[in-house]
């Protein structure tokens, strides 16, 4: 005979053995013989009356137990089925291939009819496809690189212009901005954050070096704005955040800051923005002891997003 209407939902049903349990009116938590994943994964009847899941019943010891709001009463029949597959619960079946259609009108799926790859379909359209080779991109902690040469020292207290300095000829130059021990001075740069960032406080590291042989401590400082379309760019930075660091035994070492804390980006950082960063050598602070000049050599930013892309 000819049927219309859904397909037939498989499933597994199976009967919980839960005959050890005693009932008595007090005790609300009782053994289910095996391990649940979801209240939704059980048909329970209490005198007849089934049962709402997550209303008149959870789960308890990672789904092992079961937990009724109410304590059933002594001589109680309860009445306990699994159950799993297509109903709700975890899939028991190989379906081989076939294509799982997961939203009403049939345009959602997931289908691994091509071995070891898995296809997501979404509104009709197919958008993923997944091997063991394929590096999904999360959202999460990332970072940006801004070399000396993209730092400018600032028009009121700024430090040396850039320069290049050689090592030994045949081996990697150095460019830097050179900060004076004797005042704070300042340089500063800019970066338009990708849409993904979640316009929220970021972090720094410092990469430095010296220009002679000390192991004495520099204070470096960050703080930031951001400017939208419109906005005027003649705004005050916001709160600068230090962070401290020990030079290396000799000239040229390479000194890397720990990563600093977190740096909150004056005005209101909106996708589009442009955020302004000025980068300070912070000869007050107590930990900032060498005499020689400090040697700039780039910052690194970490910023957070929320977003695994900018689309």
């Amino acid at each position: 005979m000819a049927y219309i209407g859904q397909g037939i939902k498989n499933g597994t049903f199976a009967k919980l053995d839960t005959s050890g349990n005693t009932y008595n009116g007090s005790n609300v938590t009782f053994a289910l013989g095996t391990q649940v994943g979801s209240p939704v994964q059980l048909l329970v009847s209490h005198d007849g009356v089934i049962q709402n899941p997550g209303t008149d019943y959870t789960l308890a010891s990672n789904g092992t137990q079961i937990t009724f709001t109410t304590a059933p009463a002594s001589g109680a029949s309860i009445f306990i089925m699994e159950i799993s597959g297509a109903v709700g619960g975890p899939m028991n079946r190989d379906i081989n291939g076939e294509e799982l259609i997961l939203d009403v009108d049939g345009d959602t799926s997931i289908t691994a009819d091509t071995d070891d790859q898995i296809d997501f379909k979404v509104g009709g359209s197919d958008i993923l496809s997944l091997t063991s080779s394929t590096k999904v991109k999360e959202a999460g902690k990332e970072t940006i690189w801004i070399p000396s040469a993209a730092i400018t020292p600032t028009q009121s207290n700024g430090c040396a212009s850039r320069t290049q300095v050689e090592t030994t000829s045949g081996r990697p130059d150095m460019d830097v901005l050179d900060f004076d021990a004797s005042s704070d001075e300042h340089a500063q740069f800019s970066v338009a954050f990708p849409k993904s960032w979640n316009a929220g406080t970021i972090t720094f590291q410092v990469y430095w070096t010296t220009t002679a042989t000390d192991t004495d401590g520099v204070t470096w400082g960050l703080q930031g704005v951001a400017v939208s379309d419109n906005d005027t760019i003649d705004v005050a930075y916001g709160t600068a955040v230090v962070v401290d660091d020990a030079a290396l035994s000799a000239a040229e070492d390479l000194c890397v800051t720990a990563e600093s804390g977190a740096v909150t980006i004056a005005g209101s950082p909106a996708d589009n923005d442009i955020v302004y960063f000025r980068i300070f050598r912070d000869v007050s602070d107590s930990n900032d002891t060498a005499t020689e000049d400090a040697r700039l050599i780039g910052v690194k930013i970490f910023f957070t997003t929320d977003l695994a892309n900018d689309a």
